[in-house]
């Protein structure tokens, strides 16, 4: 019991502290702007830090532990063919929230996360189960780093750095919601765009467009939802790719969805939802991601947010078994919502799905698909 203590207040110093409060705010407010910082634009009551103590302890006391591993397979992919792609569109799911997006000859990278640990040490919390399907020294040159808000599982200082090096900060352009700029400035990244919700930015020919999401921000204690939290639409002439980051759900996405759908490609979280009552007002089950597939009028959508870490209650490999589940019960085909391997890699075209592998590895499978 001693251990199990000791155990809840390390959790509680390293992470209780990113707990939003139980704040309530109203559509009717007509802003998500407020006097001490950010919130969601519908109803919404967060957990408040006494809700987090009550289900860290009730993981501990009941020794409740989501699978920490659960062999994954990991797709062997090319980056020969990323390096050298300039005009097919594709997406590769890295890991969590990270994928890479290749748009018109760009290279787009969401939420970038290569570390061990989703946590402000090395040493402690929620570690990497999986590596990343691509390692950040196999990536092409990035063009465009999207950023959804200041959690660590989803801005990683060691990744945003590692990127910024890696072509002496003059060629990566950062996009980040509403009041992170001031962060990667004290990092010395000075090519950073700042965006509220709804504003658009040009790049090249390119359109970033930030969207609203329903969750919060905190990095450091004291500093509650100071920083804005977004999704993120990335459009040309005739294709939109729509990242949704962090969210749980609301009717916000019927709006996105009114206003700059169809979308041609989606990445929507599945992951990290149990236990609901603590987890519903931030973090979307997989049923509810399925609506927002629909909400959106997203014609693929690829699963984020899951198999990575363990953020949550419910087993690793459940959230692709529920998707599966929701979207038979709606009518719809599996190929509509793609549950990928990390490290997979689809082409987005106009044939059936093709999976080519090297015929020599089960388990790690060169894997180019293509989606209509």
């Amino acid at each position: 019991m001693e251990k199990t203590l000791w155990h809840l207040v390390l959790i509680t110093m390293m992470f209780g502290l990113l707990i939003s409060s139980g704040n309530t705010w109203s559509a009717s407010e007509q802003t998500h702007h407020g006097p001490e910082g950010f919130r969601n634009l519908y109803e919404h009551s967060s957990p408040d830090f006494l809700d987090f103590l009550k289900w860290r302890w009730r993981r501990l006391s009941k020794n409740i532990s989501p699978i920490e591993a659960c062999g994954f397979p990991v797709a062997k992919n090319d980056p020969a063919f990323l390096k050298a792609n300039r005009k097919k569109t594709t997406l590769t799911w890295i890991g969590h929230a990270t994928v890479l997006v290749q748009i018109h000859g760009k290279n787009i990278l969401t939420d970038p996360h290569f570390s061990k640990r989703a946590s402000p040490v090395q040493w402690a919390g929620p570690k990497r189960v999986v590596e990343p399907g691509l390692s950040m020294e196999l990536l092409p040159p990035i063009d465009m780093v999207l950023i959804s808000h200041d959690h660590y599982d989803s801005l990683d200082k060691p990744s945003i750095l590692a990127l910024h090096h890696r072509t002496g900060g003059k060629r990566t352009a950062f996009f980040v919601p509403l009041g992170l700029k001031a962060w990667f400035r004290d990092l010395g990244i000075q090519q950073v765009y700042e965006l509220d919700w709804w504003e658009k930015q040009p790049c090249g020919d390119l359109e970033m467009i930030a969207v609203p999401a329903r969750h919060w921000s905190k990095r450091r204690p004291f500093e509650r939802n100071k920083t804005l939290w977004a999704g993120w639409i990335v459009r040309r002439p005739g294709f939109s790719f729509f990242f949704c980051g962090d969210t749980g759900y609301s009717r916000i996405f019927k709006e996105i969805g009114d206003r700059f759908g169809p979308m041609a490609l989606s990445a929507i979280p599945i992951g990290a939802y149990a236990p609901r009552p603590f987890m519903h007002g931030h973090h979307v089950s997989p049923e509810e991601a399925v609506q927002i597939h629909l909400d959106v009028q997203s014609r693929k959508s690829v699963a984020i947010h899951w198999g990575t870490f363990a953020l949550a209650d419910e087993p690793l490999d459940e959230p692709p078994e529920r998707l599966k589940k929701a979207l038979a019960q709606r009518g719809m085909s599996k190929n509509a919502f793609l549950v990928l391997q990390h490290g997979q890699t689809i082409v987005v075209g106009t044939h059936p799905v093709e999976t080519q592998s090297n015929g020599s590895d089960t388990k790690r499978k060169t894997t180019h698909s293509t989606v209509e």
